[in-house]
């Protein structure tokens, strides 16, 4: 951009003048001078440019006031504020109001003064036409100075020749998004596809609409297109793949604007295109929340919270999505220094009050636990931090153990000491007759949970949900690197199926569920019908521009130890669902269990973690009756240490966390 025109963005011209005042000037002296020229000239027309000496005389006598009448009342409804450049067809109704009601004073004054101001008095014909001709003029000036700004743009940008898009959605979005490119230097909209046929052929802002979805090979060798953008916010999961299939054919990028939500929300514009997200395969509506939800601010609004595993992918989106709900403060408390400094920075830029507490700590240590919540005395709770990693964890059964329960249990017990009003355990479908040691590890969390909310004041809940893609060490990553990698993209089974949500959507609903929870509930979001991980690799190919078994291979490995072929929300046959005040949250009645005998063996297997006997986790993990079964465990000591042949077994390498 020159030097003058980012002066004029900013108001100034280039010599540091006011340059808004000048070009507040200039409008009023072009409005003065169309005004006069649509009257004199409604003169003309009215007498067939043989005005009649009287009504030449009244012309002349009038024509100054008309000038000034129409500066006057532009400037009274406040037409003047309106930027020229940016003149769209509300502006026009806005302006058209206002030379309607001079035209209005003028008839007023012709109908209610008597004869002996018959200089005043302009005939009701002349009105008419002085009306339309001024009208257009104004208009015609407005619109004539957008064109002309639009060509200075493309004519000051240097760079190569616009790239020539087509527009899939002839709708409202569609629309908005011609008008947002059709002034940009390195963009070119050329039409639209759509299905509505009653739309086929017709011209939608200055574009025809060239044709249905399936036209898109053929539009785009005709019109030699370079890039294609899906303008329908929403999209659902196969007309998205419809797209993508027909664009990789002819070998042209796709992207998709931005949902309608982050439009509102201005957090971003509507041109503002960008790739397929990981969501966007979900085939369904994101779970989200109001930050004016009456018990969402109750819970949290100028609160102290807590949350553990503030660097990782859940807690900080936690972490991010509560700002927003302005609390006090967010003590965000992790043992990894990176992941917690990222999400510090991320935060850091966000408006707000919000104090933002980093800290760095291990939950293993019970000690190092009281001294931060004696200093911070936090009210809500998040308990997002755990070893979650089901090959490593097999691999490593008294770490899972140590971390992930003796974490929580010391968590727990800290929250009811300091008076932590909401507690909120983050869990997993893997705690459902868990087949590994992470998901029985997650299991025997929500158990201490269940255990210490039924005489505690703290409000105690917990979250399971399913996979969350685009987390750390998550398959979408690992695919998306092996694809840029050139494959093969590796898969345990071909059958294996998971529930997917994406990281925002895990927040939400651990956000919204915690301010439900009152004495240990489970809560299970509605995720729809779970995925098969191959169909989710073959997308993400194709969404790469790329062809599965052709352009990269899909090696099938094997199901390793722990790994079930598909996972469950709830245990059927001891669990049922329950309804909450919000749609996609259900609530899990599950069954009572003898707490003073959970205690007991909860302090056998952390002391077996403790001194690393793997054996006795084992068997305690299937005396607790938690749906846990591993009959390939045999003990054989390794270096000292109680281990198994399974485990031994797990110790291959890994090709997906699922």
């Amino acid at each position: 951009m020159s030097i003058r025109a980012l002066a004029a963005e900013n108001g100034r011209d280039a010599n540091g003048g006011h340059y808004e005042f000048y070009s507040a000037v200039n409008q009023r002296i072009i409005d003065a001078l169309t005004g006069g020229g649509a009257f004199y000239l409604a003169h003309q027309l009215r007498f067939e440019w043989q005005v009649p000496a009287l009504h030449a005389y009244q012309m002349w006598a009038l024509l100054p006031a008309v000038m000034l009448g129409h500066v006057l009342m532009n400037s009274a409804l406040g037409i003047y504020r309106l930027v020229w450049r940016y003149i769209s067809l509300k502006d026009a109704l806005v302006i058209s109001r206002s030379y309607a009601a001079f035209a209005l004073v003028l008839a007023m004054m012709r109908f209610g003064l008597p004869d002996r101001w018959w200089l005043a008095r302009a005939p009701y014909s002349v009105i008419a036409i002085e009306f339309l001709l001024a009208l257009f003029g104004a208009l015609g000036a407005r619109a004539l100075r957008r064109l002309l700004d639009e060509r200075l743009q493309i004519r000051d940008s240097a760079g190569a020749e616009p790239r020539r898009v087509l527009l899939i959605g002839a709708g409202r979005a569609g629309v908005m998004v011609a008008r947002e490119i059709a002034s940009a230097c390195d963009l070119k909209p050329v039409g639209f596809l759509d299905d509505d046929p009653k739309k086929t052929r017709t011209v939608i802002s200055g574009l025809r609409v060239l044709g249905p979805l399936d036209s898109l090979p053929r539009v785009v060798r005709d019109h030699n297109i370079q890039e294609v953008v899906v303008c329908i916010p929403g999209i659902s999961r196969d007309v998205l793949r419809k797209v993508w299939a027909l664009a990789e054919s002819v070998a042209i990028a796709t992207k998709i604007v931005p949902t309608i939500d982050e439009i509102l929300q201005k957090k971003t514009n509507i041109a503002a295109f960008r790739k397929v997200e990981p969501g966007d395969l979900l085939g369904r509506d994101p779970a989200t929340f109001s930050v004016s939800d009456p018990a969402l601010v109750a819970a949290y609004q100028g609160k102290r919270i807590l949350i553990t595993g503030g660097g990782g992918s859940i807690g900080s989106e936690i972490a991010c999505q509560l700002h927003s709900l302005e609390p006090a403060q967010l003590i965000l408390l992790d043992k990894d220094e990176n992941g917690l400094h990222d999400c510090c920075v991320r935060l850091r830029d966000l408006p707000g009050e919000t104090e933002v507490h980093p800290v760095v700590a291990d939950l293993r240590f019970a000690s190092r636990l009281e001294d931060v919540f004696q200093r911070f005395r936090p009210e809500v709770l998040f308990h997002a931090a755990a070893h979650k990693h089901v090959h490593l964890m097999e691999i490593s059964p008294c770490e899972a153990i140590l971390n992930n329960v003796i974490g929580t249990h010391h968590l727990v017990d800290q929250a009811v000491e300091f008076g932590v009003s909401r507690f909120a355990l983050i869990s997993t479908d893997k705690a459902v007759k868990p087949t590994c040691i992470m998901g029985a590890s997650k299991r025997l969390c929500e158990m201490i949970v269940q255990a210490r909310a039924f005489n505690a004041r703290t409000r105690f809940s917990c979250v399971r949900f399913g996979n969350v893609i685009g987390s750390r060490g998550s398959v979408v990553p690992l695919f998306t690197q092996q694809i840029a990698d050139g494959g093969p993209v590796t898969l345990t089974d071909p059958d294996v199926e998971r529930f997917l949500m994406t990281i925002p959507e895990a927040a939400s609903l651990v956000i919204q569920a915690a301010a439900l929870g009152t004495c240990g509930e489970i809560f299970v979001l509605e995720m729809g019908e779970p995925v098969r991980i191959q169909d989710l690799a073959r997308e993400l190919i194709e969404l790469s521009g790329l062809r599965p078994e052709k352009d990269i291979e899909i090696r099938i490995t094997h199901l390793q130890q722990g790994e079930k072929m598909s996972e469950q929300l709830l245990d059927e046959s001891t669990e049922r669902l329950l309804p909450t005040c919000y749609e996609k949250i259900a609530a899990v009645a599950s069954p009572r269990f003898d707490i003073a005998v959970f205690e007991r063996r909860l302090r056998v297997i952390e002391e077996a973690a403790r001194h690393g006997s793997v054996t006795g986790i084992f068997r305690v993990l299937r005396e607790l009756n938690i749906g846990f079964r591993r009959g390939d465990l045999i003990a054989a000591p390794v270096n000292g240490h109680q281990h198994s042949r399974a485990v031994a077994a797990a110790s291959a390498p890994a090709t997906t966390k699922l």
